[in-house]
C-alpha cells in the first residue's frame, strides 16, 4: 500500500428506481454534448452562422460519435465476435447503456458525417466546422473519461505514486445491488490523465478561436487537436492496462496502433494549413 493513495469509493450509480439506473458516466455523456450545444451556439452567433443549423450538426454528432465509437469498438477490438454473430452486435450498436466506446472509432465517424454535413451547408466547409467541432469534442473527451473514472474502469497499471488511486472491482447480488471491494494494489489514474490532458486542450483551442473567430487559419484547430489528443494517447497507453487480451502479445497495443495514423493526419492537416496560408498572404 502506498503512503498517500487515494481510495476511490465512488458508486457509478446515482439512483436506482427499479430496473433504470442512472450512472455518472450517463450524465457526464451527456453533459458534454449539452455544453458542446452551448459553445457552438456561440459560435455560430459570432461567426453570423444560421443557428437552426445547429439542431442538424448535433444531431449528427450524436448519431456519428455513437455509432462510430461502438463499431470501432468491435472492429478494433472484438473483430471475431464480431463476424460469429454481426446482427446481435449490430443491435447492441445502437442501444444503450453503450459499453465499449473506441475513441478512434468515433473519430471516423465524426469526420466522415462532418464531410456530409459540410456538402450540404456550403456556407460552413469541412475545415471550418470541423475546427470549431473539435473544440467541444475535446470538452466531451474531458467529461468521457471522467465518466471512465466514475465507473472505475480503463484503469492504469499498478504503481507507487503518491496519486495513485486505488479502484474497485464489482460484483452483484442477486438483487442486482453492486457489491464494491478494494483491489489489492493502486494504479495510475490514466483516466484523469487524459481527461485533464482534455480539458487544458480545451482551453487552448478555445482561446485560439476566440481570438481569431472567422479569421482562424482553416484546419489549424483541427491539427493541433489530432496531434494533442493522439500523441498523448499513445503515451498514456504505456501507464495502462490493456482492454482485451489480444493486445497482451503484443509490441504496441491497438490503442497506440491507431493513434499513429490519427498523429501523421493531424501534421498533415498542419502542413496544408502552413501552406495555404503562406499562398494566401503571397497573393
Amino acid at each position: 500500500m502506498t503512503l498517500l493513495e487515494i481510495p476511490w469509493n465512488v458508486n457509478p450509480i446515482i439512483a436506482k428506481l427499479g430496473s433504470f439506473e442512472l450512472r455518472w458516466y450517463g450524465l457526464l455523456f451527456a453533459s458534454g454534448f449539452l455544453l458542446g450545444y452551448q459553445i457552438m451556439l456561440n459560435v455560430f452567433r459570432k461567426e453570423h452562422k444560421s443557428e437552426k443549423d445547429l439542431d442538424t450538426l448535433l444531431f449528427v454528432m450524436i448519431i456519428a460519435t455513437v455509432i462510430g465509437a461502438r463499431f470501432g469498438h468491435y472492429f478494433f477490438y472484438e473483430f471475431d465476435s464480431f463476424l460469429k454473430n454481426p446482427g446481435e452486435f449490430l443491435i447492441d450498436m445502437i442501444t444503450p447503456p453503450y459499453q465499449g466506446l473506441a475513441s478512434h472509432g468515433a473519430l471516423v465517424g465524426i469526420i466522415t458525417a462532418l464531410v456530409i454535413y459540410a456538402r450540404s451547408h456550403k456556407d460552413q466547409p469541412f475545415l471550418w466546422v470541423a475546427d470549431r467541432i473539435v473544440i467541444t469534442v475535446a470538452l466531451a473527451g474531458f467529461f468521457i473519461r471522467m465518466g471512465n473514472l466514475m465507473n472505475h474502469e480503463i484503469v492504469g497499471k499498478a504503481t507507487n505514486v503518491p496519486w495513485a488511486f486505488r479502484f474497485n472491482a464489482f460484483s452483484q447480488t442477486p438483487t442486482g445491488d453492486l457489491i464494491m471491494t478494494p483491489e489489492p494494489f493502486a494504479r495510475h489514474p490514466a483516466q484523469l490523465y487524459e481527461a485533464l490532458s482534455c480539458l487544458i486542450l480545451f482551453v487552448i483551442l478555445y482561446s485560439i478561436w476566440n481570438k481569431f473567430k472567422e479569421k482562424t487559419p482553416r484546419g489549424l484547430l483541427l491539427g493541433i487537436f489530432l496531434i494533442w489528443v493522439f500523441g498523448l494517447r499513445f503515451c498514456y497507453e504505456f501507464l495502462k492496462e490493456n482492454q482485451e487480451a489480444f493486445e497482451d502479445k503484443m509490441a504496441l497495443n491497438m490503442g497506440q496502433i491507431l493513434s499513429i495514423p490519427a498523429v501523421l493526419l493531424g501534421i498533415g492537416v498542419l502542413i496544408y494549413t502552413f501552406k495555404n496560408k503562406q499562398n494566401q498572404e503571397a497573393a
